[in-house]
């Protein structure tokens, strides 16, 4: 008799009994998540602990007695788990978000918007796809076993993206780079933008990030790189020395216009259960930019972006991947690597080396 594979656990905590129960019961639909318990503050979270430690939390970021970003820090110097942190929708909750991952928090999701049934199915995709890639995260020497992907319908690229014209770009006197990341991407992005000189190439960014986190992501790496960052808005032109980071909620697409690129920002249904997704815009850029870009795929779960870097190669790009020491979940450069649609595979710290050679004329 084949033995039943193990469970991701969560635990839950959040000081809205409301936000707990749905939590709870998004959680526990997906069959590959059990919720061994919910707690209204960190001090309940950590009795919990003691008896059983989670795979991983879901963290609310306001609470009474002790708000979770200092339970975030305790919790990583005295029991590190993967922890998600789990926010409302507020320009200031973004930013409190920001320094949860930069305290080791590997992910962040909104809160469910209770009652609004289009929301929550979307949410539920998300958080329970969420959970489990931070369940893979390295942060602890267990490994839980690797889930299984989920039964429902998972749309491609081609729901967001217009037909092929059948035209393939010849080289400009410029080129674009376009890079995806998910789960740990956070970090791993600052660390290759950091690394580039004012003058690089335009960069189009997909991190899988909700709706407003991205604004104060982009504010945050723009106070700390040479290069400029903001959010991408519809029709910003892709420019040499800035790097535009997709909105969360919001497709990007690279498109070209006469002798320049620009991004659209645009709406639409989850691609790869992912909005942003990687593979909408690798696969725009290989349709607009083809031998003009240069593609990479860096840490995160999932294979979003797999065939959208493959279709870049396959137009001429060159193509990076992510190696599996230097990721916190080696999914989606993984599948990448699989399906041979990388060039490379770099470390973390050569990725930007490897950018500026790519790029250089």
């Amino acid at each position: 008799m084949n033995k039943r594979p193990a469970r991701t656990r969560v635990l839950v905590v959040d000081d809205s009994a409301s936000v707990r129960q749905t939590m709870k019961a998004i959680l526990e639909e997906d069959p590959e998540l059990e919720v061994i318990g919910t707690a209204a503050d960190p001090f309940a979270a950590a009795r919990i602990i003691q008896t059983e430690v989670p795979d991983v939390i879901t963290l609310d970021v306001e609470m009474p007695r002790m708000d979770g970003i200092t339970f975030l820090r305790k919790l990583m110097s005295q029991c590190p788990v993967p922890v998600v942190m789990c926010s409302s929708l507020t320009e200031q909750g973004s930013e409190t978000l920001l320094q949860a991952l930069e305290a080791g928090a590997v992910d962040v999701i909104l809160k469910p918007r209770l009652g609004v049934a289009d929301h929550l199915s979307e949410a539920r995709a998300t958080i329970c796809e969420v959970v489990k890639g931070a369940a893979r995260a390295r942060v602890t020497a267990r490994k839980p076993v690797p889930p299984r992907m989920r039964p429902e319908q998972k749309l491609t690229a081609d729901a967001v993206l217009p037909p092929p014209s059948g035209r393939a770009m010849s080289r400009t006197t410029e080129m674009v780079v376009c890079i995806g990341a998910s789960t740990g991407g956070t970090e791993a992005l600052r660390e290759v933008l950091e690394a580039l000189p004012a003058n690089s190439p335009g960069i189009v960014v997909v991190q899988h990030m909700p709706e407003r986190f991205t604004r104060a992501f982009a504010s945050r790496l723009n106070s700390l790189c040479e290069v400029s960052v903001k959010e991408a808005e519809q029709g910003d032109t892709v420019m040499r020395g800035h790097v535009l980071i997709a909105p969360g909620g919001k497709h990007t697409l690279l498109e070209r216009q006469g002798a320049r690129y620009l991004v659209s920002v645009r709406d639409g249904p989850l691609v790869s259960r992912h909005k942003p997704s990687v593979d909408v815009l690798f696969r725009s850029a290989a349709r607009c930019a083809g031998s003009n870009a240069v593609g990479v795929i860096m840490t995160g779960m999932g294979d979003d972006g797999a065939r959208g870097l493959l279709e870049m190669k396959e137009a001429g790009a060159r193509t990076f991947a992510q190696d599996e020491a230097s990721s916190v979940v080696f999914g989606m450069p993984k599948e990448a690597i699989a399906r041979g649609a990388a060039d490379r595979v770099l470390g973390l710290d050569s990725i930007a080396g490897e950018i500026l050679r790519a790029t250089a004329r």
